[in-house]
């Protein structure tokens, strides 16, 4: 098999297994909750934690691979992970499973953003989208399952064995990273540890403040000193990445045209479309009390149009091209979110099957022309910066969707004065973090008309107008 389908393959079981037990855990999270004596929108704090780890991790994710060998980063990546799910298997509080979240989180880090620098390096930019349509179709296999098998555990047995589901993918991909992955590297400097302790606490003071927004878990005044002190490390970083010849996470990458408008709109949409795999479980069974294994039957629709749209999203870009498909496929698939508030007890199941299937097709052509879009016009010198904090902004939009969806959730309930699961709660949520998504427009309208015209495949490689580069950073 030629290394353009071998590799995605392979880098496609860290994928599996990530995204097979974050929707696992979605599904099963009202009998979690009821197991470990909290409310099920408490748990958010679970979800967040991953995501929080994987934004402070992820920075230093591409150092490491150039220090010391993407193959041996990634099956130790993925081992870590491992570990932290048997962690979270012997949880029995939920201080113990978030802090076994955190640890998944770390080797979650390392192992996904380090597989797709390997992808970035081995593949051409001509060949990309199509190398990431192979890269993302069996990891759909994850999201795709993970609602049927959570749901299936939860009701026949325990939800303890959704973290165990994952022990043979994962040791498969170590095992085949080891026989087909190359040991890539590339020289680097020292370690920024300035810029990573300012970004890492920066970064942990701030989501574990909007995390817990709302809830009553902390004191006020806690999450206010937590949340001011990491609003200054992060402006502190800022001020050292500018000065730094060589800063941990590189945000004069943002002057890139291309680059910039899939972090910055890229992210608008992932805090919208971030919130549905914890809003959605919830409505379906606290407000129309369906059993697990029914609402995973339910979402599990929404990954089948994803894959279905795999197949096809390379056709759909070389016939119509990046920027159309952002602007107005972004728009759609923001309406549509919007419209899972909708849904009631009594909507007929077709119809809401049909809804998600549309969803997930729509928003898996963004996801795909965003993440090929980030790297149209970066070389190879700084692909491993460029993708460390485009992994980084990924993640921590996605965790800002959870927060923001719960919080819009508990902010619903005391403006209506209804239960916070009553459907009505669930309308304005989802017209939340909807209009949020579709504010990734704003961003996405200034791309020219051209963007990414190679990936694309309506451009001779080499041939695509693209914006002046900036002028190189003066070495120290």
């Amino acid at each position: 098999m030629s290394p353009q389908r071998l590799l995605p393959l392979i880098i496609a079981t860290a994928l599996f297994i990530e995204n097979m037990d974050s929707t696992a855990i979605s599904t099963s999270l009202p009998q979690i909750a009821a197991d470990l004596g909290v409310e099920p929108v408490a748990l958010k704090l679970a979800l967040t934690t991953y995501m929080l780890a994987l934004a402070v991790f992820i920075p230093v994710s591409g150092w490491i691979a150039d220090r010391f060998g993407a193959r041996r980063v990634f099956i130790a990546a993925i081992g870590v992970f491992l570990l932290g799910s048997l962690a979270c298997a012997a949880s029995s509080g939920l201080g113990q499973l978030v802090a076994a979240r955190f640890l998944q989180g770390v080797g979650g880090a390392m192992m996904v953003p380090v597989g797709r620098l390997v992808l970035l390096r081995s593949v051409e930019k001509s060949e990309l989208v199509r190398a990431l349509s192979w890269l993302t179709i069996p990891a759909m296999l994850g999201p795709m399952l993970g609602p049927v098998v959570g749901g299936a555990i939860t009701t026949y047995t325990h939800w303890r064995l959704i973290f165990l589901v994952n022990l043979p993918m994962g040791v498969l991909g170590m095992w085949l990273a080891w026989r087909h992955i190359p040991e890539l590297r590339q020289a680097v400097g020292p370690l920024d540890v300035r810029g990573f302790a300012l970004s890492a606490a920066g970064l942990s003071l701030a989501m574990f403040a909007l995390s817990a927004i709302g809830r009553g878990l902390v004191p006020g005044a806690v999450l206010a000193a937590c949340g001011l002190a990491g609003a200054s490390l992060l402006a502190l970083y800022v001020r050292h990445a500018r000065s730094h010849p060589q800063p941990l996470l590189r945000l004069d990458l943002l002057r890139v045209p291309t680059f910039r408008a899939s972090v910055l709109g890229g992210s608008l949409f992932r805090i919208g479309t971030g919130a549905t795999p914890f809003l959605l479980p919830l409505m379906l069974q606290l407000s129309f009390g369906l059993d697990p294994l029914q609402s995973g039957l339910v979402t599990f629709t929404s990954t089948a149009g994803a894959m279905v749209m795999k197949t096809v999203a390379p056709a759909i870009l070389h016939r119509v091209g990046f920027r159309p498909v952002l602007l107005w496929n972004g728009l759609a698939a923001s309406l549509l979110l919007c419209g899972f508030g909708l849904f009631r007890a009594d909507t007929p199941y077709a119809l809401m099957v049909g809804v998600l299937l549309a969803s997930g097709f729509l928003r898996s052509l963004q996801f795909t022309s965003l993440n090929a879009l980030a790297y149209a016009d970066i070389d190879q010198a700084r692909m491993s910066q460029a993708s460390s904090l485009a992994a980084m902004a990924q993640q921590l939009a996605l965790a800002l969707g959870v927060t923001v969806g719960g919080f819009a959730l508990s902010l619903a309930g005391v403006v209506t004065g209804r239960e916070e699961d009553a459907a009505i709660n669930f309308t304005f949520a989802f017209l939340t973090v909807g209009l949020l998504s579709m504010g990734s427009a704003w961003q996405l309208r200034r791309l020219p008309a051209n963007a990414a015209a190679e990936m694309a495949g309506r451009a001779e490689p080499g041939k695509e107008v693209t914006e002046p580069k900036p002028e190189a950073r003066p070495q120290a």
